[in-house]
């Protein structure tokens, strides 16, 4: 088994190296899927046409050999004075099947060089002359090529012979054949040559797969394969993306209009569950913000009427003690009508430049006498301008209650998309920054910071006024942007609060 050291290895790198779309993974799989079925089978085939070009060759090879050894046998039979005769009567005539020559001494060649074809075809036509004629035993058989090859023991060449004698017997141009020379010694001293042709010129192409026009054919076939099978892909994932976008759109509170009803079968009951879930959905937070607008403003009669009955009571403590109660129980009505109204703030977005926001809360503050550094950044980030106030505007308030003094930043980070599964290049990411220099939070109460109604001792001491409710509302703003809001106490002291917009 592999240890999960390599395995968690190849993971990351397949993470790294595969696409995150799912048009890039279904197009990386037709692809794969193609060539590996191009490769089986040009393997395959070209093992098929390797056994058939051995068998035809074979075949070839042994009908050669009888012609030689019939050509052989005739000159063996002429008494030694007429070979040369006869061989210039056939040179007259045009030849026969063979260039004969007659040499005193064999012939030096310069075989082709290493092949199977061509060494089986040269053991099969040795095997056949020994076997038809074993009353010979000097034999030398090799390919060679039609350049420099030499014809006679005096130095000739066939390039330097007459067109006539040669051209019905070899192929020297335009595009040369192997030429398969038997030298064979007739007597002492009397040694014959035999040139020909195989009956299949250009038997050491034919079993050759990766020939030009072979690969041209597997090229188009493949680039057409691959064509269609990527329009597919296309085609079919494109609905998807479009209801990824919208999912998206939706869930940061923008309009969407209706997914078209075209495509597959299966795009099209996933595009009406789609619009049926966005229907339910706006009905129910309708349905919610009217409920907790009318709940509240419900409330709030009784509460007033018992205050004016709490003055009626004579009993000075009891009085008080009801007055507490009933302006604690005022204030959460209050905070459950503002939790709605702000994080419910319906506007389009737009682009905001991020200085000026800013800088009006900080004139602001400082003319409250609230010592607060900033510098310019020049950024800006698509959102809802109100929505992004308010959110920023909560965690500034935080920090100008509980800090002596506050820090506000502003910049670009850039991060590697394929770590969060989008794709394969650089997207960016705001980063706004809001520390305040005071206490800070203890560890165990992060968890708990964004619950409703929640104040930290100190804060209770500091801001008399406060409901607990502006972490939650800033966090529902910034989520519905699709960002994220951290909270972190800094080294030096103090809390941090980070919001992260995505730029576009």
């Amino acid at each position: 088994m592999i240890p999960d050291t390599y395995q968690r290895f190849f993971a990351r790198v397949l993470a790294r190296v595969l696409p995150h779309s799912l048009l890039g993974q279904l197009s990386l799989v037709m692809v794969l899927g193609v060539l590996v079925t191009q490769l089986v089978g040009g393997v395959i085939w070209s093992a098929q046409l390797r056994n058939k070009s051995e068998i035809e060759t074979r075949i070839a090879a042994q009908h050669l050999a009888h012609s030689a050894v019939s050509a052989i046998r005739y000159f063996k039979s002429l008494p030694a004075n007429y070979r040369p005769l006869m061989i210039q009567q056939l040179r007259e005539m045009g030849g026969t099947r063979f260039f004969v020559n007659a040499n005193a001494t064999p012939i030096l060649l310069t075989p082709i060089g290493k092949n199977a074809l061509a060494d089986m075809a040269s053991q099969t036509v040795l095997k056949t002359l020994r076997e038809e004629l074993p009353f010979l035993s000097g034999f030398k058989l090799a390919f060679a090529w039609p350049d420099d090859l030499n014809v006679s023991d005096d130095g000739l060449k066939i390039a330097d012979l007459p067109d006539n004698w040669v051209q019905h017997i070899l192929l020297i141009k335009p595009n040369p054949a192997p030429i398969l020379v038997i030298q064979i010694q007739l007597e002492p001293g009397q040694w014959l040559y035999l040139a020909a042709l195989m009956p299949n010129p250009y038997f050491l192409e034919s079993n050759g797969p990766l020939s030009p026009d072979r690969l041209m054919l597997q090229a188009l076939s493949l680039a057409a394969v691959l064509l269609l099978s990527i329009l597919v892909v296309r085609w079919t994932t494109r609905p998807l993306a479009a209801l990824s976008d919208a999912a998206e759109a939706f869930g940061k509170g923008d309009t969407v209009p209706d997914l078209p009803e075209t495509g597959s079968r299966e795009f099209v009951k996933t595009a009406r569950a789609f619009r049926a879930m966005r229907d339910r959905i706006k009905r129910y937070l309708e349905d919610r913000e009217k409920l907790f607008a009318s709940i509240s403003h419900d409330l709030r009669t009784p509460i007033t009427r018992l205050k004016l009955r709490t003055e009626l009571l004579d009993d000075d403590a009891m009085r008080a003690d009801f007055h507490e109660d009933l302006d604690e129980l005022d204030m959460m009505v209050k905070g459950a009508l503002q939790s709605v109204k702000d994080s419910d703030i319906h506007e389009n977005r737009t682009e905001v430049r991020l200085d000026p926001l800013i800088q009006r809360m900080i004139r602001d503050a400082q003319m409250a006498g609230h010592a607060v550094a900033f510098t310019e950044s020049g950024l800006t980030v698509m959102a809802k301008p109100l929505a992004l106030k308010r959110a920023i505007g909560n965690l500034f308030d935080n920090a100008l209650f509980y800090g002596e003094r506050v820090t506000i930043s502003v910049r670009r980070h850039a991060i590697n998309s394929s770590e969060q599964g989008i794709d394969n290049r650089e997207l960016d990411d705001i980063k706004i920054e809001i520390r305040d220099h005071g206490p800070g939070v203890p560890e165990d109460a992060f968890s708990s910071l964004f619950q409703p109604y929640l104040r930290l001792a100190h804060g209770r001491e500091q801001n008399v006024g406060g409901m607990g409710l502006g972490l939650g509302i800033a966090r529902n703003i910034i989520q519905a942007h699709g960002g994220e809001l951290l909270l972190a106490n800094h080294a030096e002291g103090g809390l941090v609060a980070t919001i992260v917009l995505p730029h576009r």
